[in-house]
């Protein structure tokens, strides 16, 4: 997982496609001209989550959760439900993967509970919930662009089966957990701030950021403002936090090298040879079909290529959120489905936590066979569709 080895392969690979003309001059730059501010959103907003964390903010969210749980542990769980829920639509779902993950399974272990239904309830959340606002993952940034929505008109569109993928996917976890979630829990004392200047500033940061996201503005200018913010701030009163590692460098060369590919591939007549797959139509089968096939290829190679080979396909609003059903709602099969699910078993070999692979993929399975049919259901119905 420590290893550049993949994403530096993927990245000179797009940048051969480049040099060797497979990847169009002109392509590429139309290609630049929207993934650069994307990709500036992303390393921003990877800085201020790194901060606001180092800052003490989600460790004393947790702790109040513990507080707010009154010793029950179903309570304690929903609670963290909501956390993860709020994270992944305002944060992303990557912020969820890296930084809630640990918290909730050391509160978990720390107040001598199961720790697996709180690691499972981050990730599927992590992905499931990712539906709701462009900043929740970045599948959801390029299609926003793709389709020249503001915030507001994107909630329009997908609020339906956002719903659906994160109700949907909780009432699961309840029935597979629940009698770990039965039962009560001893409350830990909470750790005290450190540094009161640095949690206040983090945190009055982050109140004023996430109105901004959602405002109409570029993302990138409010994120990029929030990290300059606290970069500052932490050179004055604790530079020894600040670190090049801050910067998600393998995901930045990864993704770049797929887009490339990606859009090589597209010069090369891939659209051509998914449009067979992929159906055209806004009927509810139609719309099925093509979050289907969304879902099994991003459990195959990955979601983002995914949505990046099948994004020409899409052609309308709806068979955009549908896409989107499929590449964010479904990626719960393999553990290279999406970035958040690595990064999320990275954190669990960190802490000690067994999670087999099998058993994974098997509720996964159960969960995206209920979750994408129901969201798309959702959509069409929504939506108003023949």
């Amino acid at each position: 997982m420590k290893s550049y080895a993949f994403p530096v392969a993927v990245a000179l690979a797009g940048l051969a496609a480049l040099l060797t003309g497979l990847l169009p001059l002109q392509d590429f730059q139309v290609l630049a001209g929207r993934t650069i501010p994307i990709l500036a959103f992303v390393v921003a907003m990877s800085i201020v989550t790194e901060l606001v964390d180092s800052a003490g903010l989600f460790r004393a969210v947790t702790a109040r959760l513990a507080v707010l749980g009154r010793g029950k542990v179903f309570l304690l769980w929903l609670l963290v439900v909501s956390l993860a829920t709020v994270s992944t639509v305002f944060l992303s779902l990557d912020t969820t993967a890296v930084l809630v993950t640990p918290v909730v399974v050391l509160l978990a272990l720390h107040a001598k509970i199961p720790p697996l239904p709180f690691a499972l309830t981050t990730v599927w959340l992590a992905n499931t919930a990712s539906l709701l606002l462009p900043v929740s993952n970045l599948t959801n940034l390029l299609a926003q662009d793709r389709l020249a929505l503001d915030p507001a008109s994107f909630v329009r569109l997908v609020w339906a089966p956002a719903l659906v993928g994160i109700v949907v996917p909780v009432a699961l976890l309840w029935l597979m957990f629940r009698k770990d979630l039965s039962g009560t829990y001893r409350q830990r004392p909470a750790e005290g701030i450190t540094d009161r200047t640095l949690f206040w500033t983090a945190a009055g940061v982050l109140a004023v950021l996430l109105p901004l996201l959602v405002s109409g503005l570029p993302v990138a200018y409010p994120a990029g403002a929030a990290a300059f913010t606290l970069l500052v701030l932490f050179l004055v009163r604790q530079r020894s936090v600040l670190r090049w590692t801050m910067v998600p460098w393998r995901p930045l060369l990864l993704t770049c090298g797929l887009f490339m590919v990606v859009e090589a591939l597209h010069a090369h007549g891939l659209t051509e040879v998914l449009a067979g797959v992929a159906g055209t139509g806004e009927s509810f089968p139609a719309l099925l079909q093509l979050a289907g096939v969304g879902a099994g290829s991003a459990n195959a190679v990955n979601n983002l290529p995914a949505y990046l080979a099948l994004e020409p396909l899409a052609g309308s609003p709806v068979r955009f959120a549908a896409l989107l059903i499929g590449v964010n709602l479904g990626p719960l099969l393999t553990p290279w489905a999406s970035l958040a699910t690595l990064l999320w078993l990275e954190r669990l070999r960190a802490l000690n936590v067994p999670v087999r692979a099998g058993a994974l993929a098997l509720a996964g399975l159960a969960a995206v066979v209920l979750v994408v049919p129901l969201a798309v259901l959702a959509l069409w119905l929504g939506a108003g569709m023949p």
